[in-house]
């Protein structure tokens, strides 16, 4: 039978999934909660459901009869993920995966207490009152997330304690799913951050992109460079974590794993099972990007050796400043005349403050010229405005 990919979450990195599917020949159906969503453009077809809502997401996946399903967001009922696994869908990585990884408090919990990675010092709350309590049992500064959330949203440090109301809120506003709980950690004093780019392979090896760091605001990446400055000991440490916990969660296909570095020291973050967002950077580092790489270790199909076309490569973000309906998009041609960059931009169909709408890439000799390209590139793009 023909392969049939679903992917569930059709924003910029389902986007790059479809690209990367399309090129070998395979059938895809986007689905998301709006209209016009970017994987949906090039998709062959596509559903816009509450993929929350248990009953609509079964009815799309009876309709459609998909081989694959392809989470790309947090916001699914993954337990109807098990049900598709077991009338023989494909969930990818795994249905208990997904369901593990897009809640921090799973995930936390199995790579701390079952893994025994070292990871942060953390706590759970379901309420304002609660955050503040465990805050002061974890100790400030300390890292507010929401429990459930993607690219960032809704976290914060909190740095006064009388500041925990604050917190609360701006979590809350950045949840997905249907539970309001945070998950509050330790503030590591780290020397960077780091995503390990770790692919599972069906009948091969795992192994991993070169490191790649990043710098975040407000929660989310701002810049991704490739690679990251950590040592030989450092990144030995970074594979052996992450080969430890993906091989806990089974599946194939290519996991973001995130760690903090300081020194020689590794500390275990956070784990997307799927490509990372700061993983954009690999559109221009290397021959087969990390959607590439996904696509062909889900369906089990040869991955040759990583070709790196320069010595490091960067990406930086194009945000939108407002909210509106209609975008345009000027100052991509002179973006386009700095040396060895690109563009993406992923055609949104509306905008509001910090969104993103768009990457610059660039490559360079080292990776303070690459960042430099790309931020500049990404400063060259304005957006208009129509309401």
């Amino acid at each position: 039978m023909a392969k049939k990919l679903m992917i569930l979450g059709a924003g910029e990195l389902g986007r790059e999934v479809v690209i990367s599917a399309k090129r070998l020949g395979y059938y895809i159906i986007a689905v998301d909660s709006y209209e016009g969503a970017p994987a949906m453009q090039l998709a062959d077809a596509f559903e816009v459901i509450n993929m929350l809502d248990a009953d609509q997401l079964d009815q799309v996946v009876k309709k459609h009869e998909p081989t694959h399903i392809i989470p790309e967001i947090e916001a699914i009922r993954t337990e109807k993920l098990k049900e598709f696994e077991d009338r023989g869908i494909n969930v990818i990585p795994t249905a208990e995966a997904t369901y593990l990884t897009m809640n921090r408090v799973a995930i936390r919990e199995v790579a701390s207490k079952e893994l025994n990675l070292r990871t942060a010092q953390y706590a759970y709350a379901q309420s304002a009152q609660e955050l503040k309590e465990k805050a002061m049992i974890v100790g400030l500064p300390c890292v507010i997330k929401p429990i459930m959330s993607s690219s960032g949203k809704g976290q914060s440090i909190l740095t006064k304690i009388e500041d925990f109301q604050i917190a609360w809120d701006f979590a809350a506003a950045g949840m997905r799913g249907n539970e309001q709980e945070v998950i509050i950690e330790e503030f590591i004093q780290f020397d960077s951050e780091i995503t390990l780019l770790t692919v599972k392979q069906r009948n091969a090896e795992t192994f991993y992109v070169k490191p790649i760091g990043h710098r975040q605001e407000n929660g989310d990446y701002r810049e991704s460079w490739l690679p990251a400055d950590i040592s030989p000991t450092a990144l030995k440490k970074a594979q052996e974590m992450a080969k430890k916990v993906t091989d806990r969660l089974g599946g194939a296909g290519v996991f973001g794993v995130e760690f903090f570095i300081k020194d020689d020291e590794v500390i275990f973050s956070e784990l997307s099972p799927r490509p990372h967002d700061t993983g954009m950077v690999t559109l221009i580092s290397q021959d087969l990007s990390e959607f590439d790489l996904h696509v062909r270790a889900i369906l089990g199909l040869p991955i040759p050796k990583i070709q790196y076309v320069a010595n490091a490569a960067a990406s930086a973000v194009i945000l939108a400043d407002r909210e509106s309906k209609k975008i345009c998009y000027k100052g991509i041609d002179q973006a386009l005349a700095i040396p060895d960059t690109e563009i993406r931009i992923f055609r949104k169909p509306t905008s509001r403050p910090n969104r993103r709408m768009g990457v610059a890439l660039a490559r360079g000799e080292n990776i303070e010229e690459s960042i430099k390209k790309a931020k500049e590139a990404a400063s060259l793009v304005h957006l208009e405005y129509e309401n």
